[in-house]
């Protein structure tokens, strides 16, 4: 049996160790049309390599994909995050998670899993080409025929499409009647023009709730002020969760933030109400915020900070409350959150056979990773589907 993988990133290359080794047999081969491998694991996490996130029940698990979260329930039931994370201990890579429940190598270098997957793919005998590009491939009675940059024509009796989110692998998907959901950026950081806060670039707060005007969610986690506006896991949740809405309104709505979503409105108001004496407004830590937010958001509530906090009438103490609560932005554009960037849309979930990531168009064909339209939040989910839908589809390729 021949497999034949188009794309070395993650998916492909791990469906690929997962086909050698469910059938030793078969001739597997990894067609990359760069010159790199595991481009995405490179740059992961600054260099440091994400490589999964320490949420090990399936149901949360499936809560961290905006697109997928449905699909991906049952195969997460085969093969989760702590299973990840025992193939890699397992193969000598030590792992540690982080306080926010990212997993990371110990040797904090992205090049302990690149050494990890390519050195099992050299001792399963996988082969994989770089600088091969897929120009073409066709459905015969026996299998698929392929044409390949500088190579000899291919014949392949399975193929799977692991080719991320590039075009060129839409289009093949395309040509076997499958049907591609618009791409559209996730995962980025929200542009606020004449940004008030700009002075703050660099502060963060521990929680904080998001939720755009018009939108149907509402995100929270760490929040970090920049010098352009917004950025931090809970502004990047709320990108993916409306990437589709966002990319509707060409990234132009109101951004409303709750700086202390653990404290109701009615306890804030009391809170302020009882901590009034002769201090000014500036000086009052009444709440956990940082000192210099504090101040900006007591400017934003037109409240001057060397107004005595016994002097605060009733309007201020509302207008204070709405800046804490509601405080509102608006947003227009985006920025890409460092070097990482994911794609929401791609072959439609409904035409694929999740148990094996077989096509239902066409007998043979699998696919996996981000060729889908799947994707996570940002905190290593994005490879756990690339793990997860990578050994499923090379499993079910070498049957």
């Amino acid at each position: 049996m021949k497999i034949v993988i188009i794309g070395g990133g993650a998916a492909g290359v791990f469906a690929s160790l997962a086909a050698k080794e469910a059938n030793p047999g078969a001739e597997v081969l990894v067609l990359e049309r760069t010159a790199k491998l595991l481009s995405k694991v490179r740059i992961s996490g600054g260099g440091r390599c994400n490589v999964t996130h320490a949420c090990f029940d399936p149901r949360m698990l499936v809560r961290n994909y905006p697109r997928g979260h449905k699909e991906l329930l049952g195969p997460f039931h085969r093969f989760q995050p702590q299973d990840t994370v025992n193939w890699f201990e397992q193969r000598g890579v030590a792992l540690k998670e982080e306080g926010d429940g990212r997993i990371f190598p110990v040797s904090d270098s992205s090049q302990t899993i690149i050494d990890c997957l390519l050195g099992e793919a050299e001792k399963l005998g996988v082969v994989i080409k770089t600088q091969s590009k897929l120009q073409s491939i066709r459905k015969g009675e026996k299998g698929f025929d392929l044409k390949i940059s500088k190579e000899n024509d291919l014949h392949a009796d399975r193929v799977i499409l692991a080719t991320g989110s590039a075009l060129a692998g839409w289009d093949f998907a395309k040509g076997f009647g499958h049907t591609v959901v618009a791409p559209v950026p996730s995962l980025f950081t929200f542009n606020i023009p004449s940004f008030p806060l700009a002075g703050l670039a660099g502060v963060s707060v521990r929680q904080a709730k998001l939720k755009l005007a018009d939108g149907k969610f509402e995100e929270a986690g760490p929040l970090l002020i920049t010098h352009w506006g917004f950025s931090g896991p809970g502004a990047l949740k709320l990108s993916a969760f409306e990437a589709r809405f966002l990319a509707e309104k060409n990234y132009e709505a109101a951004l409303i933030v709750d700086w202390l979503p653990e404290f109701s409105e009615d306890w804030l108001r009391g809170l302020i109400e009882k901590s009034r004496g002769a201090r000014q407004a500036g000086s009052l830590r009444i709440v956990p915020l940082p000192a210099s937010l504090w101040k900006k958001l007591l400017d934003r509530a037109g409240i001057p900070q060397t107004t005595l906090a016994n002097a605060l009438s009733k309007k201020a103490v509302f207008q204070l409350c709405e800046s804490l609560k509601r405080d509102r932005y608006q947003v227009k554009g985006k920025t890409t959150n460092k070097e990482e960037f994911v794609t929401c849309g791609g072959v439609a979930l409904s035409e694929i056979n999740f148990k094996t990531m077989e096509s239902r168009r066409a007998k043979h064909l699998f696919f996996c990773g981000e060729i889908l339209d799947i994707d996570g939040v940002t905190g290593g989910f994005n490879f756990q589907n690339a793990w997860t839908t990578g050994l499923l589809a090379g499993r079910a390729a070498a049957e």
